[in-house]
């Protein structure tokens, strides 16, 4: 593997959505980039001709070199062909199956990242096969125990101590444990993989005004500011707990490296009003680099060529730049 084009392993995701599409058109103008498309061949021809995106598409085996201008495919065979814009239970083994051969990929070394495109949780539920994310997936793939979810857009960076719960179930969630190894994760993944020799971070309450001296919930002061206080002992440097209303203000983000939220919509609104469709979502923790687009299957736009590819490039720039440094801190 040539470590100054690294080769990405890409999953296009729900092939009823925009993410074959994105990213044969993200292709058609960054014909240097090498991917490793895990995909039906046929799914993506149809899109390229139906779409008129003039990009090459190339069956490929392991062992084969992973060619530069064109995709290079690994097939794998949808059940039934696809309609763009219409779900179909019958085609959420296809999308798992993607998934899980693109983690063999990386993990074999075939493969410097992993980008993945988006998929519809509802479609695959509905198939029968519980699924609650791709975070979570990759993570049982990985064969570890728990990762940190964390988006990145132009200006902000926001890792995740909880991700898909129900409100009500948040503040149980908010253990020491747990927020401890998110923050240290974060920490960490901000100096290896993102360059930043002494990463500042903000740490958010848990509830409005960071529990007020505890009148508006204890766990603010119980849990998270003994986590804080224990990890800048360990020289981590980190503010907190700071309210969340005020911690996004544009003279603190100026402050700081990351924010680490304690639930889903606590940070990302955010972030997303901030950087939609430039913005990427990446899982730390993993024994491989994965990025992946912010947004979801967009089904009323499939096949009529209009979905943007913004953030499918800010996940494949992220992934190129992460591989890269992680490729040049082994030799």
């Amino acid at each position: 593997m040539d470590p100054k084009q690294p080769v990405l392993a890409v999953t296009p995701g729900e092939p009823a959505g925009i993410g074959p599409e994105i990213l044969l058109k993200y292709l058609s103008v960054h014909p240097p980039t090498r991917v490793l498309a895990i995909a039906d061949p046929g799914l993506l021809r149809r899109t390229a001709e139906s779409l008129e995106i003039d990009v090459g598409i190339s069956d490929w085996q392991p062992g084969e070199e992973v060619q530069l201008g064109t995709v290079n495919c690994l097939a794998t065979r949808l059940a039934e062909r696809e309609q763009p814009g219409h779900l179909n239970p019958a085609n959420a083994a296809y999308v798992l199956e993607t998934l899980t051969r693109a983690v063999r990929l990386v993990q074999e070394g075939h493969a410097a990242a992993l980008v993945t495109g988006p998929v519809h949780k509802g479609v695959i539920n509905d198939s029968g096969r519980p699924f609650s994310g791709h975070t979570e997936f990759l993570a049982k793939l990985a064969g570890v125990p728990q990762v940190v979810m964390m988006l990145a857009a132009p200006g902000l960076r926001v890792s995740l101590v909880t991700t898909h719960l129900p409100l009500r179930a948040v503040a149980d969630a908010v253990t020491a444990e747990k927020l401890d190894y998110v923050i240290t994760i974060t920490e960490a993944a901000l100096r290896e993989q993102f360059g930043i020799e002494h990463p500042k971070l903000q740490v958010l309450g848990l509830n409005p005004h960071a529990g007020e001296s505890g009148h508006l919930g204890r766990e603010d002061g119980e849990i998270i500011q003994p986590v804080i206080e224990r990890l800048r002992g360990r020289g981590l440097r980190l503010q907190g707990p700071v309210p969340a209303d005020t911690a996004f203000n544009p003279p603190r983000l100026q402050q700081c490296d990351a924010v680490v939220a304690m639930y889903h919509d606590q940070g990302l609104p955010v972030l997303k009003h901030m950087g939609f469709g430039n913005s990427v979502n990446i899982t730390l923790g993993l024994p491989f680099i994965r990025t992946s687009v912010d947004h979801g299957t967009a089904l009323d736009l499939a096949g009529d060529g209009v979905a943007g590819t913004g953030s499918l490039e800010a996940a494949m720039r992220t992934a190129e730049t992460m591989a890269l440094r992680s490729l040049s801190a082994k030799r």
